[in-house]
């Protein structure tokens, strides 16, 4: 075999080998994505099962609540007691500091109502023609508002002006005034040491 020819079959070997890998690494890339694949369709089959069922409990939950509702509103309701969705509304008939407030509020298995919607706001801003507590303070940290169970402040309902500690006074608590404004800017920061009527909030179907 002369020289040419040997680097002719040198040539194809290494040709014949690197074709033989490529195929090799086709093989595998097309296996990966096949794996990959059926792992994207089972995680999506995932998701649509816990959305399914989660929607069934919020449904269930919903519709025992308004069914509940109905059947025994006549019987717990009364000049004090307020019913909105799945909570008991408390009014107080005296006035309180915020802390004796919440305190009242608790001992009755209840706490100062949390605002959790537009809804509710209305809702509440409609209930009596005085200011009253709720329960958002700043007294953790200031200027940093939570709701009594840590939930964070995302949607403010708040007076023009407000929140803004009068005349350097340290005003931790928040009331809400009905008598002269709307549900939609009805908050002020006030002086937890105040007396204020209290609005007490339990979820009456949990």
């Amino acid at each position: 075999m002369d020289r040419k020819q040997s680097q002719t079959q040198h040539t194809a070997t290494t040709l014949f080998s690197l074709s033989g890998r490529i195929t090799e690494t086709m093989s595998h890339s097309r296996a990966a994505a096949v794996c990959l694949g059926l792992l994207c369709v089972l995680l999506l089959a995932r998701i649509t099962g816990l959305c399914l069922y989660y929607n069934g409990v919020l449904g269930s939950y919903e519709k025992n609540c308004k069914t509940n509702s109905t059947a025994e509103r006549d019987q717990l309701q009364s000049s004090n007691n307020r019913y909105f969705s799945c909570s008991l509304y408390h009014i107080s008939k005296g006035t309180k500091l915020w802390t004796e407030s919440r305190q009242d509020c608790l001992r009755r298995g209840a706490d100062l109502v949390i605002i959790n919607s537009r809804e509710e706001q209305v809702f509440i801003h409609e209930l009596i023609d005085k200011g009253f507590w709720i329960g958002l303070t700043d007294r953790d940290e200031e200027g940093i508002w939570k709701f009594v169970n840590g939930t964070p402040l995302t949607t403010v309902y708040w007076m023009r002006g407000e929140p803004h500690s009068y005349q350097g006074k340290d005003e931790d608590c928040v009331e809400q005034w009905t008598s002269f404004s709307n549900p939609e800017d009805s908050w002020c920061d006030t002086q937890c040491s105040e007396l204020r009527l209290e609005v007490c909030e339990k979820v009456a179907y949990p």
